[in-house]
């Protein structure tokens, strides 16, 4: 029956992005990664990474009018919510505690890695990252620090299902702004599920490894997760919103087009 309800998303999700894009004349300017409410530290990075600028398609947006809407809404849950509580947390928690909460985050998320590795034949990607995972996981003390990468030189290889999806020749479909995790598409929107039942930090309790034994204690653990993601991640979602004209099509644009970077790669 899951069989059945997968193939059933992939057929769907076809369909959609059979209208996803169209070419479209060079835009301004675009800078960063997915914004997810909470930005992420290595958005500084990203934001040289799209400075120049380059050719792009136009994004399939039907929901125009809900997508607005829901990027005001998230930006003030940054503004009044989020960036307060990042702040105090900034000020009573040394950096390197939160350098190393952010790695212990990273390293459980390794069968999302693992997994999205193997489907797209990236073997000597997914056998370093197993390299990684075993050596944080000990030497870095249940990945709280990075020795794969300092001692080894062993690079994280991010890839999650709608990059899978992507790989394969799914399109994008319609743009979505999804409340507090923000810019998304169909296909990425679907592809949460498969990376959701892989994640340690979600609790499913048909699977052998969970870190809280309740859906509520996972939706807390998420939370801390997003405060000490953007506790490290300075102004830079800031600097994109001085960057914006429009904020709205200005952070799906950057979205598509790191997604689409990501997939290429």
């Amino acid at each position: 029956m899951k069989i059945l309800n997968f193939i059933l998303v992939l057929f769907i999700v076809s369909i959609f992005s059979g209208c996803s894009v169209n070419k479209l004349e060079p835009k301004n300017s675009f800078n960063n990664n997915q914004i997810e409410i909470s930005t992420n530290s290595e958005e500084d990075d990203l934001l040289d990474e799209f400075a120049d600028e380059m050719e792009v398609e136009e994004v399939y947006d039907p929901l125009k009018s809900y997508n607005r809407f829901m990027t005001g809404t998230n930006d003030n849950l940054y503004i009044y919510v989020l960036k307060p509580v990042s702040n105090g947390y900034k000020a009573v928690v040394n950096k390197e505690i939160r350098l190393s909460v952010k790695n212990f985050f990273r390293n459980i998320g390794y069968p999302i890695r693992l997994i999205n590795n193997l489907l797209q034949g990236k073997f000597s990607n997914a056998t370093e990252e197993t390299g990684r995972f075993l050596i944080n996981s000990t030497v870095g003390l249940l990945g709280l620090f990075d020795p794969a990468k300092t001692h080894f030189e062993l690079e994280a290889h991010n890839e999650d299902f709608g990059q899978t999806l992507g790989f394969y020749g799914v399109g994008a479909g319609p743009h979505i702004v999804l409340p507090i995790f923000g810019p998304s598409n169909l296909r990425d929107v679907f592809a949460t599920y498969p990376d959701s039942s892989l994640n340690p930090i979600y609790y499913n309790e048909d699977r052998g490894y969970n870190l809280v034994n309740h859906f509520d204690k996972s939706i807390a653990l998420k939370a801390y997760k997003t405060v000490n993601n953007t506790s490290l991640s300075g102004d830079s979602y800031d600097k994109m919103k001085q960057d914006a004209v429009d904020l709205y099509p200005y952070l799906r644009d950057v979205y598509e087009q790191h997604r689409n970077k990501q997939i290429e790669e």
